[in-house]
């Protein structure tokens, strides 16, 4: 039988699973609280299930059925708005709002240029952002927080479809006054700094990838320090404590206090990363998230599958 919940439910319900909380939904969509929460409880009615789990002091958390409306809601949401534009008469072009989840050392690289390209072709398009590690990420997209995301292909689980935007392989960064510096214009080998000390970009997945690039090439890495920030680890270099691997390459060799790091072409043969766009298997993506992947995909010369 059809059940009678209404679009304005479930736009809430959009709203909560998305903050997680329901005075922080309430202040967004403009309504009381009361409000907020009556509407909810009568989608719970409606499909006969809870949605949220209510902690204390602590907000919401999406049940296992509001989990799967949560990844379920965004293309019907958005059908709805482009039905309603189309019998009003309006141009049948992208609106609304695009929740974008973004592995965080990836964003100062990546999140400006695709936004401006995106904002050209797609104008009248909010683009938000949602940053964190590899697992805040997932589990963002698994609760429907956000459409599509854009991380590396590392430590990803099971239930997610990817496609490869474009792979980036390693690279060594050493201070500017380092011997091998003068060597920019060669490739070097990861063994002719095995004996010196490491700066490992430490966070989780990303640390397991750099050293099993040293496992491949039969070293032992001295890490003296591990940071969790891109520019961090770039600013250690910079300073003389030692050398890093890394993927993305910045356009520029300055630090944030001022020093000049340089970058060296590795001759091992270690695999590179892949930056992938990651959708939740079985959802039917929006038209606003299938033209954020058009846009990646043009920018980053890769090509759909």
């Amino acid at each position: 039988m059809t059940k009678p919940f209404t679009l304005v439910q479930l736009r809430y319900f959009a709203a909560v699973a998305e903050t997680q909380n329901m005075t922080e939904a309430a202040v967004r969509l403009n309504v009381t609280q009361s409000t907020l929460s009556s509407a909810i409880a009568q989608l719970e009615g409606e499909v006969g299930a809870s949605l949220f789990v209510r902690m204390p002091r602590r907000g919401l958390r999406l049940t296992d059925a509001g989990r799967r409306l949560a990844r379920e809601l965004g293309p019907f949401l958005e059908e709805a708005d482009r039905i309603n534009a189309l019998v009003a008469g309006e141009a049948d072009a992208l609106d609304g709002e695009l929740r974008v989840g973004l592995f965080a050392p990836l964003a100062p690289f990546r999140a400006p240029v695709i936004l401006s390209a995106f904002e050209r072709s797609h104008p009248k398009v909010h683009v938000s952002f949602l940053e964190g590690d590899q697992q805040f990420v997932q589990r963002a997209l698994a609760e429907g927080r956000c459409d599509v995301a854009l991380m590396y292909d590392i430590g990803l689980e099971a239930g997610f479809t990817t496609h490869v935007v474009e792979r980036v392989p390693p690279h060594v960064i050493v201070h500017a006054g380092h011997p091998l510096a003068a060597a920019a214009d060669r490739e070097v080998w990861l063994a002719e700094l095995a004996a010196e000390p490491l700066i490992l970009l430490d966070l989780p997945h990303t640390r397991e990838y750099f050293l099993h690039l040293f496992r491949l090439a039969g070293i032992e890495p001295r890490i003296r320090h591990r940071a969790t920030g891109y520019e961090t680890v770039r600013a250690f270099v910079g300073k003389g404590h030692g050398y890093s691997v890394l993927n993305q390459r910045i356009h520029h060799q300055l630090t944030y206090v001022g020093d000049r790091i340089v970058p060296l072409t590795l001759a091992d043969d270690l695999p590179s990363i892949a930056v992938v766009l990651v959708r939740p298997d079985g959802v039917r993506p929006t038209r606003r998230a299938l033209a954020f992947e058009e846009v990646c995909l043009r920018l980053y010369g890769a090509t759909r599958d």
